[in-house]
């Protein structure tokens, strides 16, 4: 009897074995300010970006990718719950150092020790441990630096990185001198290059791991402070934390060209290079007088497109024609879906808010219009926009004259020729579009 059951068992734990490998793997590398036009593949006029640039070759390079937010916290709050960021709460504009709250609600939550992700509103990783994936963050996490708010609370296998917004590259301590690198739970002290460090954990992860993965690389580069893998002794003190440094910001953007390249490297010595998507992304736009925006007006913390449109590049050898440039209009939390999708986690009772982008790459679907919308906070001034198919309205209120202008993407990516009064009937129709969103993304806490 014992005979007869033991080679149906072995069939059992072959089939699971086989269905398990088909599961992709899934690296999602996010830059921190890159700007639009950062990359050599996306018209920089000086950076080489080579590894990137093949990444883009063997994949689908994105002309119409938008941040979820102008700024780091929110777009990262939309990737990790695959929502608008609003419904979380205080979190429309990027944590400050040391934990601070920038605009009333966030400054109300700070003060209760409650600024961060709930872990409870993430579908990112939990959802896909269910299907028998490990996962591991390296880099900035910049959702919390109460115990709470913990990438390990969240779920993630494993973390190493720091809590925070930016520190510096080399001790790794923010401009108020609080030490935030982070080994999972606990406080570590390394020595090197912060891209190096996240490089090398991400590698090390790809190595040892034999289960599905999903592996965040959640980089600080280019974000200033403005540190080449050269300037060690280079003198950055609060004082010049945020002094642009044109030869410094090249060598960033070449130095995360370099991660990439070993990343990749990784996956093909372990041979996954077929079944593994690797997504390149960066989590707003570039930050002024050291980003390059290409044609785009606008920086980081704005609507205008320089603030949220921001290079994407995807590969999946095994699913994904290679050499294609989409304009299919898309925005971070798509990714989530996708993953979801892609990973077989039934996350319907969860509501969320994108659309399956790789799906739409792996069918070959023509561009479809989308309506998306931004709002981001920093003290009194709110800027806003919405996005109906090539429409696009942006606002801001407070700090200074307010805004309300009208665009034709289609024609004007640049935003140069306001139509708001030339169309006021468009003009209204995408106000009462943007004021019946913001009374749905209401905070749940």
């Amino acid at each position: 009897m014992i005979l007869r059951v033991l080679p149906a068992i072995f069939a059992l734990l072959l089939i699971s074995g086989e269905a398990n490998s088909e599961q992709p793997n899934i690296i999602l590398i996010m830059a921190d300010d890159l700007g639009y036009g950062d990359l050599e593949c996306y018209g920089h006029p000086r950076v080489k970006t080579p590894n990137i640039n093949q990444l883009a070759k063997q994949g689908v390079r994105f002309t119409q990718h938008y941040a979820n937010g102008p700024e780091c916290s929110p777009t990262r709050t939309a990737f990790l719950t695959g929502r608008y960021q609003q419904f979380a709460g205080g979190l429309e504009c990027a944590i400050g150092t040391g934990n601070v709250g920038r605009y009333a609600d966030a400054i109300r939550l700070a003060e209760q020790h409650d600024l961060g992700l709930p872990a409870n509103q993430a579908v990112l990783p939990q959802m896909l441990h269910s299907q028998g994936y490990r996962s591991a963050v390296f880099g900035k996490w910049h959702l919390g630096y109460e115990p709470k708010f913990n990438p390990k609370v969240h779920g993630w296998g494993e973390f190493f990185g720091y809590l925070g917004g930016n520190v510096h590259y080399f001790n790794h301590r923010e401009t108020s001198d609080l030490h935030v690198l982070f080994a999972d739970d606990l406080p570590v002290y390394r020595d090197g290059y912060m891209t190096d460090l996240i490089t090398t954990a991400s590698v090390d992860f790809i190595k040892k791991t034999t289960e599905p993965y999903l592996l965040f690389v959640s980089h600080e580069s280019p974000h200033f402070p403005f540190q080449g893998p050269s300037d060690a002794g280079k003198r950055v003190t609060s004082e010049n934390w945020m002094e642009v440094d044109e030869n410094a910001y090249v060598a960033m953007i070449e130095s995360l060209d370099d991660s990439v390249g070993k990343i990749i490297d990784a996956i093909d010595e372990k041979g996954q290079r077929e079944n593994t998507i690797v997504i390149f992304v960066s989590d707003n736009g570039g930050f002024a007088n050291a980003a390059n925006m290409g044609p785009l007006r606008g920086t980081k913390s704005m609507t205008y497109e320089g603030g949220i449109r921001v290079p994407l590049i995807i590969r999946w050898p095994a699913k994904i024609k290679p050499g294609q440039t989409s304009e299919q209009v898309c925005i971070t939390f798509d990714l989530t879906k996708s993953i979801l999708n892609l990973t077989g986690a039934d996350a319907q009772h969860r509501n969320l808010d994108g659309y399956d982008i790789i799906d739409h790459l792996v069918q070959q679907k023509a561009p479809i219009p989308r309506t998306l919308y931004w709002r981001g906070k920093r003290g009194d001034r709110v800027w806003k926009a919405v996005r109906h198919g090539d429409n696009k309205l942006v606002t801001k209120e407070g700090e200074g004259q307010p805004i309300q202008s009208v665009f034709d993407l289609s024609s004007d990516p640049a935003e140069k020729n306001d139509l708001a009064d030339s169309k006021p009937k468009l003009t209204g129709q995408l106000l009462n579009l943007l004021q019946n969103w913001e009374n749905v993304t209401r905070p749940i806490r």
